[in-house]
């Protein structure tokens, strides 16, 4: 199998692996217990946490671990609005934009029909918000209390200029949250932890386990706990604390932060000798955000004429996995709401596949691909009626 969907999930590592095995057995005590079995497991999630903080360069105080991306996402909206309506008995207002993650999109809509009045800021073609225009909403009355924004587009690898906005947005005193799930581990994140408020981030992402995520969160910001019945994580985050996948994700970002930009330059070039062979070979190929900057290891594409179920479906038979946009509207039959907003016509957006790579694909399986994909497109285009 040649698996090229690294933007869903990633495989573990070993040394992530190695690392968390001893937290299912020997060492299975509960971190908030006070006896030595506890506290043993305490320190090592305390070690994760400094592992995951250094990454961003924050103090280690400031992250909280949470199930993964889709809770941090939850908790920074909400808890933020909420703090707002028990201050002010306002629900507030937020910001974003059309091509989030449905993490962000569908509790932007939650939100909304209690009362937050939610702007969603339109892209360009290549998915970029425009700075001045976003700045000129938040100026408008009432004032957002939040700023939420999609760093690196899991569909599209499109990175916002949110490092820009995050400074802008900071003399103006609006809260800005941004969703790094995709970018941790791909692009230097510590010049961005200092101009943000909240930051999601994930550890299925960079091999390392599902179901273990983290918010970052500025002293000072005022936020709710999402969830209520302990004093875990500052009394911020209730629950006992999932020590072998904080483990695993402490160990996962460590890899992450050695491989650095050698890996993601590597990467890069397995990219670009991807779309530049399909451009080559299949021909009436489109490439959604390649004249922007965007992850290096993503390509975004759509085979005008065919259908990217048909074109998946074909892959999948000759061992190559790759998606049609984001793993979490994989069921819906409608097109990507990404590429819509981005200007795309439904029915080249209906036509798109999302190629991901990561730590382990090599040069030989892109030439793989490559020998595979022109035919199997060919007689696709033969057979449609798309």
């Amino acid at each position: 199998m040649i698996y090229l969907d690294h933007n869903a999930t990633t495989p573990i590592r070993p040394e992530v692996r190695t690392a968390m095995l001893p937290f299912f057995d020997e060492s299975f005590g509960n971190p908030s217990s006070p006896h030595t079995v506890g506290r043993r497991v305490a320190d090592a999630v305390d070690g994760s946490r400094a592992q995951v903080a250094d990454a961003l360069g924050v103090a280690t105080d400031t992250i909280h671990f949470t199930s993964g991306g889709t809770e941090a996402d939850n908790w920074a909206l909400k808890g933020v609005l909420d703090a707002h309506w028990l201050k002010h008995r306002s629900h507030g207002r937020l910001v974003t934009s059309s091509t989030e993650h449905h993490a962000v999109l569908d509790t932007a809509n939650t939100l909304a029909r209690h009362g937050v009045t939610v702007t969603y800021q339109p892209v360009d073609e290549n998915g970029i918000v425009d700075v001045q225009a976003l700045m000129e909403t938040v100026a408008a009355s009432p004032a957002p209390q939040l700023v939420s924004l999609l760093h690196a587009n899991n569909e599209t690898g499109v990175l916002q200029p949110v490092a820009q906005l995050g400074a802008a947005l900071r003399e103006r005193g609006v809260l800005f949250h941004v969703d790094a799930v995709q970018s941790l581990g791909k692009v230097d994140l510590q010049e961005l932890a200092q101009v943000v408020d909240l930051m999601s981030i994930s550890a299925h992402k960079i091999n390392g386990p599902k179901g273990t995520g983290a918010l970052y969160i500025r002293p000072g910001v005022e936020i709710e706990p999402l969830l209520h019945g302990g004093g875990q994580e500052q009394g911020r985050r209730p629950g006992t604390l999932h020590a072998a996948g904080i483990v695993g994700f402490g160990a996962a970002v460590e890899a992450a932060t050695h491989d650095g930009l050698a890996s993601m330059a590597r990467l890069g070039e397995l990219r670009d000798r991807l779309q530049d062979g399909l451009s080559d070979l299949v021909g009436d190929v489109v490439v959604h955000g390649g004249n922007v900057d965007r992850l290096a290891q993503t390509l975004s594409v759509s085979f005008v004429g065919v259908e990217a179920e048909a074109v998946l479906l074909g892959l999948d038979q000759v061992g190559i996995a790759a998606a049609s946009g984001s793993a979490c509207t994989s069921d819906s039959p409608e097109p990507s709401h990404v590429l819509l907003a981005m200007g795309v016509e439904p029915r080249v957006a209906s036509s798109a596949v999302r190629f991901s790579l990561g730590w382990g694909n090599d040069e030989a399986q892109i030439d793989q691909i490559l020998e595979m994909l022109p035919p199997l497109i060919a007689r696709l285009r033969e057979m449609s009626v798309f």
